[in-house]
Order: C-alpha cells, then structure tokens, then sequence
C-alpha cells in the first residue's frame, strides 16, 4: 500500500491551483496523494469551482474528498469580515477532518500539508500524530513578513527610539517599516484593513494565525526557489530568525522552510479548443504584445475612468496588446461596491469612443478570462502587467516575461516591492497606490519596456530566474532537494 499524504487546502483559488501542483510533484515521488476539501463555497466561487472540476479532470489519479458538509455553517454577517468568517469555517471544519484522518489506515498518512491561513487545522493532525506542514501559497519574502508581525509591535514598543509608545500600522501610515529578510517598505503595504487596528478582532485573529505558521507547525512548503530570494530565504532559516518566548529566555526556534517552487501550472489543464487570443496571438509578430491581465477580482476593481484611462495608454503607445477586461463593480447604496464576477463588459460603453475600431489588428479585447500560462509563454507575448499576485508573478517568471507591476490588494503591495526592488522583473506602474494610473504613465511603461534599452535588461534579468527556475526543479536541483528532504523530515516525525 501507497503512503498518503493529505493536502488540505484552502477556500481560495489562488491557494488551491499551487497546490494541486504540489500534488503532481507528490504523485511523481511514487506517493499517494489525498486532497480533503472544504465545498461550503464552490456554488458561490466561480473560480474555486472551474479550478476543481479542471484538476479533477485532468489528475485522476488524485483522490479528491469533499469533505460532509457542517449542519452549521457561519455567515459572513456573523463575523462582519471575510477573512474572520474563513477562520471560522476551518474550525468548525476540524471535526469533518478528524473523521477523515482517521478513516485512513494509520501506518499509510506520511504528512498533512495544510493552506497556511488554516491553521486551526494543525489542532486535527497534533491530535491525531500526523506530521502536519503549512503551505505558503506567497513568497519567502511575505512569509519572513508574516513570521515576524505577530511580535512587531512588541518588538517596536518604543516607537521610532525617542521613548514614545508603540504605535498601529494605521498611525505609521506610510511611514517605511523594517523586516529581516526583506526590503524597508511602507506599513501601508501590510495586508490592507486587517492590521490597521490592534483591538479589532480581525487583527488578533490574523496575528495568531501567523504565529502558529511561525511555532506550531512541524514545517513550512513555500512556493518559491530559493536563488530568487536569497535574503528572505536566509532570514527565515536563522536561528535567531524569532525572538526570545520571555525576556531573558531561549528565543523561538523557527520551522524548517522548504522552497519547493515555483509550482506554476503547465498549461489549459482539461481544454481541447485553442482559446480565440492564443489564435489571435498566432498571427502576431514574436515579442510584440503587451499581456494585461489582473486577476479575477483584481480587475473588477478597476473603475470606469481608470479603464479609459489604460485604453487611452495603450492607442498612444502604438504597441500591439491583448487587454483581459472585466466589468467593474457596482456600488450599492451604502457605497460599497458590489461583487458580481458574472457581470457582462459593455466594451462599447466602457471604452473610448472609436478604440477598438482604431486599434483593430494590433490589440484584442477579451472579457472576463484568458488562459493566462499559455498566453504568457506564447513567442508573440513581450510584456505582462500583472497585479503582482504570487501565482502571476512565477506564470511570469517562468515565461522569462518582464511586467509591469499594478497591486490592488493582499500582499500584492508587498509582493511588488520583491518583484520590483530585490529579484528586478518588474518595473512599476506609478499611481497605483492613489488609485489612478493615467494614460500617460501607461503609455510611458509599455514604450520603456518593449523599446528602450531598460527594458531589455530588465527582460535579461528575468531569463536568467527563468532559467534558474528550470534547474531548480530538475533533478539534483535545489527545489528538489528541499522536497526531498521534506519527505525526509516527515518520515522521521513519524517514527518519534
């Protein structure tokens, strides 16, 4: 009989896709892989839904159990904050996990390889004996971040060194924050709303969901390799990476990290037709297309004016491109906008009068979704501008494809001063962080990175990570290695 191991993954997409590549890497090792899945949101996620049916699919041989639905499952509106809400879910889910752990034959589960916002979830695999791994769907650099927050502000208690009280992320604004590992960059880039308020709920929960990543786990899976971030990589393997548990006391001693990635998607898993922009970008000269694309939620957060403002860029730069437009959302009475990732594109009332008609044959506008992998490692793409999200910066750097970086939410402000400041396979879109990019900056980016010499160096850079990317998951790479000696860790767990 095979050994298992049990993935557990989380209720995002961005989360699940990394980690059903995870899966194929586990399966290549001649294991048994069992994904136990929560199902609470597949009627409502659109994304989290295609992503599963695509992985059933296309990996029968992986056993997805969707885990019995709880009797009562909590309400957004209960916890008044999604992520609150997501907290909540897991732990109810942990006897529904139990049941399953157990219905295993011991001797054949290896690990439990948990989506790191879950950790509620580690409380199951201690019970049990399993060895139990988080995965961090984000980077080294934002893991050495998450490591160390939860003890920032005490860290930090005298403020700026002039004997003044510690103040919240809200106060420091934009002020620049230190982390090991990492660039200075703004408090603001922290993980938006969520950090702003030390006595909210919302921040306590999220403080103690990174410190059981940073203390309770048996191991940390990053998506990452370890040449591309080399400072964030040493920082999290330090054993003066943590600070002490009391004053005067043994300092914590952090968990393995392994970087296991970049778990980057092959391709249109599960789809025979040749989508209509992969044939239209068969027809266009190599390298001369401007990819943009910013995520399912990222680009319905994108207003009306902003939309002209990129499609005003895009007619002036004279450069051929492939634009992913969504409509953007709707405000409700209250004034806040109103998620409906089904809502149609009126490309004609969106975009400027006479801008499809005047860049007919050069630039393609494709609503709602492209197949972003095969677009990106398409000879006729020559840019990406990306929302920085983790998964579309590895699809990029794999690709050897230089970007231009737009963040809108999460850790995507952190993530674009890595891609940015310390690997250098991006340039920045100014005018993001005041929620308007205008037509000219637009327009000035894409000349600089397909026609000056910035950008081809800019473009060099990013093919040597491509190519660094590749031998670190070949055999004998360092990705590899990292994996195998995950396997290795696990199995000696097992027999203490």
């Amino acid at each position: 009989m095979k050994t298992t191991i049990v993935l557990y993954p989380g209720l995002f997409a961005s989360h699940f896709v990394p980690m059903m590549q995870l899966a194929d890497v586990l399966l290549d090792e001649g294991y048994a892989v069992a994904v136990a899945l929560i199902d609470l949101t597949l009627d409502q996620d659109a994304a989290l839904s295609s992503a599963v049916d695509r992985v059933a699919a296309a990996k029968p041989s992986l056993a997805i159990h969707r885990l019995p639905r709880i009797h009562d499952p909590p309400a957004v509106a209960e916890t008044g904050e999604p992520l609150l809400w997501y907290f909540e879910v897991v732990k109810r889910y942990n006897e529904r996990l139990r049941e399953f752990l157990r219905s295993l034959p011991p001797p054949t589960v290896h690990a439990v390889v948990i989506d790191a916002p879950s950790v509620a979830a580690l409380d199951v695999a201690r019970e049990i004996g399993v060895p139990a791994y988080t995965f961090y769907a984000a980077n080294a650099s934002a893991a050495a971040v998450f490591f160390q927050l939860p003890w920032f502000p005490r860290a930090t208690a005298a403020g700026d060194g002039d004997g003044q009280p510690r103040r919240s992320f809200k106060d420091l604004g934009d002020a620049p924050v230190e982390f090991c590992g990492v660039p200075p960059m703004p408090a603001s880039y922290l993980m938006r709303e969520t950090l702003l308020d030390p006595d909210t709920e919302i921040y306590k929960a999220m403080m103690e969901a990174m410190r059981r990543n940073a203390e309770d786990a048996d191991g940390v899976l990053v998506n990452t390799f370890a040449s591309l971030e080399p400072r964030a990589v040493e920082a999290l393997r330090d054993p003066q990476f943590l600070p002490p548990a009391a004053a005067g006391g043994e300092r914590r001693t952090p968990p393995p990290v392994y970087c296991v990635g970049p778990l980057v998607a092959a391709g249109t898993e599960g789809e025979d037709k040749k989508h209509e922009c992969v044939a239209w970008l068969d027809t266009q000269p190599d390298r001369s297309v401007v990819f943009l694309c910013f995520g399912s939620i990222g680009a319905v957060t994108h207003s009306a004016e902003q939309i002209r403002n990129i499609a005003a860029g895009l007619w002036s730069s004279g450069h051929r491109f492939l634009w992913v437009v969504r409509a953007p959302l709707p405000v409700g009475s209250d004034g806040e906008r109103l998620f409906d990732p089904r809502a149609d594109a009126d490309l004609d009332a969106l975009l400027p009068a006479g801008f499809l008609e005047g860049t007919e044959g050069r630039g393609l506008v494709v609503k709602h979704w492209a197949p972003q992998v095969e677009v990106l490692r398409h000879r006729a793409t020559g840019a990406f501008v990306t929302h920085c999200g983790w998964n579309s910066a590895l699809e990029g750097i794999t690709a050897g494809m230089p970007m231009l970086c737009w963040p809108m939410y999460a850790e995507q402000k952190m993530n674009k001063v890595v891609m940015v400041e310390e690997v250098g396979v991006g340039v920045e879109m100014a005018g993001w962080e005041k929620g308007m990019v205008t037509a000219e900056e637009v327009e000035a980016k894409v000349r600089l990175v397909m026609e000056a010499e910035e950008g081809e160096k800019l473009r060099e850079r990013v093919a040597a990570h491509r190519d660094a990317a590749v031998a670190a998951c070949k055999a004998g790479g360092s990705s590899r290695a990292e994996f195998a000696q995950f396997l290795a860790d696990a199995a000696n767990l097992r027999r203490e």
